[in-house]
């Protein structure tokens, strides 16, 4: 576990003696997109129904606008924090090679997001870049999403699959979806019908196909158009803990090159020999990696 303890306030809680946590290093990994900056130490997100801000001070984090309850139900999970990242580090240190990237990205924590959003917010992610993919997200809350209050602004909750089931294509591309807004529109489609009990939509339940074990899940994930193998990857890693995924996009790519020279540029080469080289904490492995490569601008030469 990586935390000490909680002290409960009136509008927030203050969970001590917090380690390997960095809020930077977190909400800028690639794996989220409805975090924003507001300085090195402080970010205002919107999670599970809700809009927390999340600040850091020394060793210990204050989750404002948060109930206990709300920590022990949904923060101590969503932030990975019963989980000991010093050990992982330091096994994965022994390789002195990943020790750089480790040691770059020391407060790195993968998030445990909900399953629903982060299928189609990486549906999204395809072939654009972050920026276009938060305004995408947004303009999605925004419109169907339920509005939060705080400190006099107002954030909206991502859509339940029930409410975006009902929204046409046009009015998704309209967000800013492109080409993608098919591929939502089918896959909220399948998802809302095997969730309302449709017999042949039943393998589509995404919640059950994260009970699965990692490669079933993968393969199942894949069944959605508009997801592919790193975007699979992607949505097993960041919200069905599934830690031994390996999602490999260019930055990947680039860093497994620099530092190992993976035998194949090909990206399943690369990814089956990730998975290989780290075993169960290959997603561990990833994030460091992916946040290395990106934050120096590694480049193949």
């Amino acid at each position: 576990m990586d935390y000490k303890d909680i002290e409960v306030k009136e509008n927030f809680v203050l969970v001590k003696g917090v380690a390997n946590f960095d809020p930077v290093h977190i909400f800028e990994c690639g794996q989220c997109f409805r975090w924003n900056k507001v300085s090195d130490n402080d970010f205002i997100g919107v999670a599970y129904g809700r809009v927390i801000e999340v600040v850091k001070e020394g060793d210990d984090l204050i989750i404002f606008n948060s109930t206990e309850e709300d920590f022990y139900n949904i923060w101590c999970d969503y932030f990975d924090l019963r989980r000991n990242y010093s050990e992982i580090k330091a096994e994965l240190s022994k390789d002195p090679l990943l020790k750089k990237a480790v040691d770059f990205g020391y407060g790195i924590r993968i998030l445990n997001q909900e399953p629903f959003e982060i299928v189609n917010s990486f549906i999204i992610s395809a072939n654009n870049r972050i920026p276009m993919i938060k305004r995408a997200i947004e303009n999605i809350s925004k419109r169907w999403g339920e509005p939060l209050e705080y400190k006099g602004v107002t954030y909206y909750a991502f859509p339940s699959p029930e409410r975006l089931a009902a929204v046409e294509d046009g009015e998704l591309e309209s967000c800013g979806l492109g080409f993608r807004a098919k591929y939502v529109k089918d896959t909220v489609s399948k998802i809302h019908g095997s969730l309302e009990g449709q017999e042949s939509l039943e393998k589509y339940n995404i919640y059950d196909i994260a009970k699965m074990d990692d490669d079933h899940c993968h393969k199942a994930l894949q069944e959605f158009k508009g997801i592919g193998p790193k975007v699979a990857d992607c949505i097993m890693l960041f919200s069905m803990n599934k830690i031994t995924a390996f999602p490999v996009d260019v930055w990947v790519k680039r860093a497994m090159v620099h530092f190992y020279t993976a035998p194949d540029l090909s990206l399943k080469k690369i990814r089956d020999f990730a998975r290989d080289k780290f075993g169960e904490k290959a997603g561990f492995a990833q994030q460091y990696l992916f946040y290395y490569a990106r934050e120096n601008n590694i480049k193949i030469e």
